[in-house]
């Protein structure tokens, strides 16, 4: 029965009285058999039969709401209304571009990347329980000291072997991979698993520790491989993709951008390594070692190397070696297993917009020479302290790092030709390199006064008892040191704002070299208020120009 006809009967039912229900008023008492409470509860005067009849007229209206509600909130459930529309292709038709363009890419490269597992040599390792907290996190034997870590996953120490695990890319058919050199280094084995899931056998052809790279192969033909590109074409916004096998988990892409170029090497360890490394953002995690950095174009650009982190893990700077070094150092890897750097004997630093007015630049570029080491190829050619060099055969040197990478890419026994201002003086320079794999360099220090005024110094004179503690650090001959030791920093003055430590020995102030504390605190002293003073810092290992800012209201 209908909704509508249940309605309708039941107002008909109220309409229609029912026989022997209800007596007109006034009529006799019925004779009919039943009890008084039978009559009274059925016998009801018309006002009352009214009540009734509303009563039952609200009631129906109820249930017909009550009804009309369920029977709409069933329909709801069942079919909800439709969502609305997603965007058409022509309005997102660019982020549709470049998606397409991004899987293209990451399928192009994708099968040239190779997750490689070693197993090495166990390594005698120190009690961690002793090392400082971030130290004991990264390892001790990273090669970006404590602060940097590497994307080989640290193996656990085991009894005799251990394992580890990396990246590599491939660079020609014929089975060719390039990786870090520490992710093979001190292999007993070496293995590689292919995207298809194929796992070989791989040979070292060759591994250079100073650029952290090394070369290996498998017996096989008509591989997948990424072409070389030319990383000194990067821009930093460039797009670039990174590829590797963070954490075990193989054949991962992250896509970023360039953060920035040429940045510096790392490790305060040994300063003969290059810099230069690329900075991403594209994530690379423990794990990404060896793996490529591709541009938009699938070229390879970089191989991953590190990340600066607090935690170990990916925070938004990852680094990788640059192909202006890479492709040279696998070429002769490939050739002759081995690489070979050249080597003048100088220490450098970048030129700066600080320090570039005392040496009368119009720019700050350029190699700044703050120490030369004594029978070397640059001592022998007459390469001298302060001396800046702008150009390495003809190529415009724009930083230390530039000049560092040029040089160790060429053969020892080479000669190049520098441009070196001198004096306000462009001169030509030859060297014949040497090679660093035989370098020699120490050094040394002497002192006894104070100097503090407006710099913030300490000073004192270089006592015998403070060139036997520098001597035991590697420090050079004593007559390579000369000057005065810093005792004590006052902390956010001109010296600390310099990065001076207590422990640095001022070999010179204003480009004239000091003999004693005295000769230091005297030429402080010297320099007009308001004007800066451009001193020569021997520190952990190496001598360096710093600019101290004068200090206003001093004296």
């Amino acid at each position: 029965m209908s909704m509508k006809m249940w309605v309708q009967n039941l107002k008909s039912r109220i309409a229609k009285p029912q026989p022997s229900s209800i007596s007109p008023v006034g009529a006799p008492a019925s004779t009919e058999a039943g009890s008084s409470e039978e009559r009274s509860a059925t016998e009801l005067t018309p006002r009352k039969a009214l009540v009734a009849r509303l009563a039952i007229a609200a009631l129906a209206v109820a249930l017909v709401a009550s009804l009309a509600s369920l029977s709409f909130t069933r329909s709801a459930t069942a079919a909800p209304a439709p969502a609305a529309g997603a965007l058409d292709d022509s309005s997102v038709s660019a982020l549709l571009s470049l998606d397409h363009a991004m899987e293209t890419l990451a399928a192009r490269v994708t099968p040239a990347v190779v997750n490689v597992t070693v197993v090495s040599k166990s390594k005698e390792r120190p009690d961690d329980g002793n090392m400082p907290d971030m130290q004991q996190f990264f390892g001790p034997n990273s090669p970006f000291g404590p602060f940097e870590h590497r994307f080989r996953m640290q193996p656990m120490p085991q009894n005799r072997v251990e394992h580890g695990l990396g990246s590599g890319v491939i660079i020609s058919p014929d089975g060719y991979i390039v990786t870090n050199n520490h992710v093979i280094d001190g292999a007993v084995d070496i293995r590689v698993t292919m995207s298809n899931k194929e796992v070989l056998s791989a040979k070292l052809v060759g591994a250079d520790p100073l650029t952290d790279l090394a070369v290996i192969k498998v017996n096989a033909t008509n591989l997948p491989s990424v072409p070389f590109g030319n990383s000194a074409n990067l821009r930093p916004g460039q797009t670039v993709l990174a590829f590797g096998n963070p954490y075990g988990f193989q054949f991962t892409v992250t896509r970023g951008i360039i953060s920035a170029l040429n940045r510096p090497n790392p490790d305060a360890s040994d300063r003969r390594k290059p810099g230069e490394f690329i900075q991403t953002d594209a994530a690379i995690n423990p794990g990404n070692s060896g793996g490529a950095l591709v541009d938009a174009r699938g070229e390879l650009i970089g191989i991953n190397t590190f990340l600066v982190s607090n935690s170990g893990s990916f925070s938004g700077m990852g680094f990788a070696i640059p192909t202006q070094i890479v492709e040279p150092t696998v070429n002769s890897l490939i050739k002759y297993g081995k690489v070979q750097h050249g080597y003048i004997g100088v220490q450098i630093s970048d030129v700066t917009p600080d320090n570039a007015k005392f040496f009368h630049l119009d720019k700050a570029e350029g190699a700044l020479v703050s120490d030369v080491t004594a029978g070397s190829p640059g001592s022998k050619a007459g390469l001298k302290t302060g001396d800046v060099i702008t150009e390495l055969d003809g190529k415009t040197i724009t930083d230390a790092g530039q000049l560092q990478m040029l040089v160790g890419q060429k053969k020892p026994g080479e000669t190049i030709q520098l441009t070196v201002v001198r004096n306000d003086q462009p001169t030509s320079v030859s060297v014949t390199l040497g090679d660093l794999n035989n370098p020699g360099t120490t050094t040394e220090i002497a002192g006894a006064e104070q100097h503090k005024g407006r710099w913030g110094l300490s000073l004192g004179d270089l006592n015998q008892d403070a060139r036997s503690e520098l001597q035991q650090e590697g420090a050079a001959p004593d007559e390579k040191i000369h000057g005065a030791i810093v005792e004590d920093v006052v902390p956010g003055s001109p010296a600390d704002n310099a990065g001076i430590s207590r422990g640095d020995v001022i070999m010179e102030v204003d480009r004239q070299p000091m003999r004693s504390a005295a000769d230091v605190a005297r030429a402080l002293g010297n320099v007009a208020k308001g004007q800066d003073a451009l001193v020569l810092v021997w520190s952990n290992g190496g001598s360096t120009f710093r600019v101290l800012h004068s200090s206003e209201g001093q004296g």
